[in-house]
């Protein structure tokens, strides 16, 4: 199998986000086979249509580096049973202009993170909805819903086994995927 280039996508801005830390643990579990990178997104201004003509370079330098993987993994926080702004936003800036997509084809995965017990869940299933308008085949089985993960982490050590044996599972799960719908 080729080694494939993946986006992490992380929507959680904050220093110690849970969303950050699984997303960090991910990329230690990954396969050989998958080169994970985080592509930050808290820099770029929100999505104006009227920039489509005059791109602010953040725009053009984010839609260019997301063009350059062979699929996306998000690990999204739940803000009011949705996705957060800054998620939103990098997914609209990448999407534009019209007709010309960065995502467009990117198998990928989602993972929504939660301090509470419903795990992200509305995160999760809203964030579905985009990625088919997208055309992003998204991994359907495992799920990851990873709620109540405030006691699960020491520092940035994971010490929760059954949940890193899930993570595990997971990403070699999402390796299939890629490896299936990459072109």
């Amino acid at each position: 199998m080729a080694t494939r280039k993946i986006a992490v996508i992380v929507g959680s801005l904050r220093k110690e986000s849970y969303n950050r830390k699984v997303a960090k643990t991910l990329m230690l579990l990954a396969p050989s086979t998958l080169e994970m990178e985080i592509v930050e997104i808290g820099q770029l201004p929100m999505y104006n249509q009227d920039d489509d003509e005059n791109p602010p370079a953040t725009y053009v330098e984010f839609r260019e580096k997301i063009k350059q993987f062979d699929g996306v993994l998000f690990c999204t926080p739940e803000y009011n049973r949705s996705v957060p702004a800054v998620l939103k936003n990098a997914i609209d800036v990448g999407s534009r202009p019209y007709g010309h997509s960065a995502w467009t084809g990117l198998p990928c995965a989602i993972v929504s993170v939660s301090p509470g017990a419903l795990a992200g869940f509305g995160a999760n299933h809203h964030l579905r909805q985009s990625l088919v308008f997208l055309n992003m085949p998204a991994m359907q089985q495992p799920e990851a819903y990873l709620g109540n993960i405030a006691g699960q982490y020491d520092g940035d050590q994971l010490n929760n086994d059954s949940t890193r044996g899930f993570l595990q599972k997971f990403v070699d799960a999402f390796d299939s995927w890629v490896e299936r719908h990459a072109d």
